[in-house]
């Protein structure tokens, strides 16, 4: 079929359509890619054109095109797709594929009020020529194309009402460069910029999202989490609130930490009124995440955090669920139980556990979090107190309600508050670990906030980022990328504003970092082991063990040069204890592996200058981030060779790395037997890093009788993370079909596809 008609042009000119120069865009793009049928994008984006379409639009669908034939069959249409894309973006941007000069652009966006103007005062129009020279625009062409969607959708720069893109993906990423390190010395700041350009240009290291779309803009708020106490006093619940509708319309995901609202019915002012609960207040805190969007970037998620022996557990632990009235649900929050050694006692032997509204059985919520002892002490002395409100359970009842309510929403998380205590960076008695963030990675010492501008109360905040571990090398690399981050995300913490004083005072005097790793998944199959079967444990291990000491080393190093945190004396740390010493000793019969590195003399150095950090390692989800390293998702096994996510710029597929070589060595998720072998080694990372992880647990419901997953097997894997140290749980994943459905999807597209290119054809 031959095509005469016109098309219009970006600037409304009209002219007649030339297949030619479509073509040459395809094979430009296509250049060093296998398997690409160049003549079948062609075929099929003829099709759908037609007379005076703009030519904006003839370059989305080829793009659409391309993306629709991503497939494992022919896994580089994701790169052909994403390179198409990046030709797009570029013109959209800059009216041309060659981007600007560097201070040209930044000059620009200044004046547009879409760049900080502070980066024009911080470095000279020199600086900003030699940082032009590091950058290697080619880079953008390793994007796969759910990194491009992701990029344009989240991270780059642009106007969310009209979708207008303002920059490309290696201005952002020297920009956060040129940002994080605006503060060191001129005479060796440039050294630094470069060095963490290519390492995150590269996807050495992977950067989250509130630091890739913020930082350069005028906000300047970074922290992934924040962690926020509540008291069981109206001035400190508004407060509360207050501070999440902050965090939350900048970028933040919130922890709130709720257990102290005392229960339904205990008396106020003496009895002269009555308290109405947990959930009225629970409903305001929900109100508040859900008030801000985030500006399309990510929504406002938090979860709240409460006690197993709470008197109103029954009622807490099904706020997420379906069924019941708006009234006793509030469903648009995760929840987080929390739980110690004497709880799973109970449920072992068979034994009750009572309920207390904790505003009536004094300290006994402090000591839940800060001395085990003293807690089973006076938890026993109140069950005896007939003069106390309370309830006696069947301690498996409350476990096996728990458990349903994971198992039905897949959020509801756990919180081992005993572990997160005693393999802590924090001195329990003077700090102690209260709860953690939406993600359940972070844990973080925190005191409960009365009012915006409290001078007391401390809210928790935590940055974080990820070393990519498909992408290095060898673990000595590990040294020099540790420095590097660890630098990158102190500076952070002196560079950005703080919108609430507790939370500038807990973030300068604590320096809390959370670095974790993406790719685990690639990084297992390229060394021939798997989840399931032990064979993962030693190299888990080792790996691990560089990782956290190579991050401490950064930090000693830095606390030499600059000094340590000023709150250093908090932690465990400062007594020369480090996460070797305090782990699970259950872990050791599942690896053989030593200790490789000089513990002995870090310890010493330690001691000496101190941590510039109090915590130094966390495991975070890092879904959109994996992504936009062409990565498998943080520490998870992934479902297919193939992920196909829905987003609104439509279904974006994604290829898991070396798929053509490595498709034999990869374990896919429902492959795995149990989650017993995923346990383990969570349980061996747990070891080595010093906050927490987050760990998911999954059920193929057609591996059991009648498809249903057994209430003892769930308890099971509940006490066998217990038993290896695990701090916290994440989601409850339940197999449901899908993936088998997104098989036969891409089966049936490939064949559609095919049918349609020899129907219809462009003749050139």
């Amino acid at each position: 079929m031959k095509y005469n008609f016109l098309v219009t042009k970006r600037n409304g000119d009209l002219e007649k359509i030339d297949l030619k120069k479509i073509k040459r865009l395809i094979t430009l793009s296509a250049d060093g890619l296998q398997g690409i049928s160049i003549s079948k994008i062609q075929d099929l984006s003829c099709i759908q054109f037609y007379n005076k379409i703009q030519t904006k639009l003839i370059h989305q669908i080829i793009i659409k095109t391309s993306a629709d034939l991503i497939s494992t069959k022919i896994p580089d249409y994701q790169y052909l797709s994403a390179r198409l894309a990046i030709s797009y973006l570029r013109k959209d941007a800059y009216g041309e594929f060659n981007p600007p000069k560097l201070y040209q652009h930044v000059k620009n966006m200044v004046s547009i009020g879409k760049y900080d103007y502070r980066l024009l005062e911080d470095y000279s129009v020199e600086e900003f020529q030699k940082m032009d020279q590091f950058i290697n625009h080619l880079r953008d062409m390793n994007f796969c194309y759910a990194a491009v969607k992701q990029l344009e959708g989240k991270y780059l720069v642009k106007d969310r009402v009209t979708g207008k893109i303002y920059e490309s993906a290696q201005f952002l990423y020297i920009l956060v460069s040129a940002c994080l390190f605006s503060i060191y010395p001129k005479d060796v700041r440039l050294i630094y910029v470069k060095r963490f350009y290519d390492a995150i240009s590269t996807f050495k290291i992977s950067l989250p999202t509130p630091i890739m779309a913020g930082i350069r803009t005028p906000t300047r708020q970074f922290s992934s989490c924040v962690l926020i106490e509540c008291d069981d006093s109206l001035d400190s619940i508004n407060a509360t609130a207050s501070s999440i509708v902050k965090y939350v319309s900048q970028r933040a995901g919130i922890g709130i930490n709720a257990g102290r609202i005392r229960a339904i019915g205990s008396p106020i002012r003496q009895g002269e009124a009555f308290h109405t609960g947990c959930i009225p207040f629970y409903k305001y805190f929900q109100a508040a995440v859900k008030s801000c969007s985030q500006g399309g970037i990510r929504g406002g998620a938090a979860t709240i955090f409460y006690p197993i022996w709470h008197l109103e557990v029954e009622s807490l632990l099904v706020l997420k669920n379906n069924r019941g009235v708006e009234s006793n649900r509030v469903r648009h929050l995760d929840y987080a139980v929390q739980i110690n050694k004497l709880m799973y006692e109970r449920l072992i032997r068979g034994e009750e556990i009572t309920l207390f509204s904790p505003s009536d059985v004094p300290d006994l919520y402090s000591c839940f979090f800060s001395d085990q002892d003293k807690f089973e002490n006076l938890y026993k002395k109140y069950e005896l107190d007939q003069n106390i409100r309370k309830k006696r359970v069947k301690a498996v009842d409350l476990f096996s309600k728990m458990m349903q309510e994971r198992s039905s929403t897949g959020r509801t998380y756990i919180q081992n508050v005993d572990h997160c205590n005693t393999h802590s960076p924090f001195d329990s008695k003077i700090a102690p670990i209260r709860q953690s963030n939406l993600c359940l990675e972070v844990l973080l010492p925190t005191h409960p906030l009365y009012n915006i501008n409290d001078q007391e109360g401390e809210i928790a905040l935590c940055t974080l980022s990820a070393f990519n571990l498909g992408e290095i090398r060898s673990l000595e690399e590990l040294e020099d990328l540790s420095d590097l981050i660890v630098r990158a995300l102190d500076a952070l913490l002196d560079y950005q504003d703080y919108p609430i004083l507790a939370a500038k005072k807990s973030s300068i005097s604590r320096r809390t970092l959370g670095i974790g790793v993406i790719n685990y998944a690639y990084y297992l199959a390229k060394n021939h082991v798997k989840y399931s079967d032990s064979s993962a444990n030693n190299l888990t291990h080792k790996t691990f063990e560089a990782i956290q000491y190579y991050l401490l080393k950064a930090s000693n190093q830095l606390a030499k040069e600059k000094g340590a945190c000023s709150w250093f004396h908090h932690t465990n740390y400062s007594k020369g204890i480090l996460p070797i010493d305090n782990y699970k000793k259950s872990l050791d019969h599942l690896t053989s592996e030593p200790l490789h590195y000089d513990w002995k003399s870090l310890r010493e150095r330690i001691k000496k200058y101190g941590l510039r950090n109090s915590t130094l390692s966390a495991v975070m989800p890092s879904e959109t981030s994996s992504q936009i390293s062409n990565a498998t998702n943080g520490i998870e096994p992934p479902r297919g060779f193939m992920s196909i996510k829905v987003s609104k710029d439509g279904i974006l597929r994604q290829i898991v790395p070396e798929y053509d070589r490595l498709k034999k060595k990869y374990e896919l998720l429902w492959e795995m037997p149990n989650n017993i072998g995923y346990l383990q080694l969570v349980g061996i990372i747990q070891k080595f890093v010093d906050q927490s992880i987050s760990a998911n647990t999954n059920y193929d419901p057609s591996k059991f009788d009648r498809n249903q997953i057994p209430m003892n097997h769930l308890l099971k894997d509940l006490l066998l993370a217990y038993k290896y140290g695990i701090k916290t749980l994440y989601y409850h994943n339940t197999r449901d079909g899908s993936d088998k459905i997104q098989e036969k999807s891409e089966s049936i597209i490939e064949n559609s596809m095919d049918e349609s290119c020899s129907s219809h054809a462009c003749k050139v």
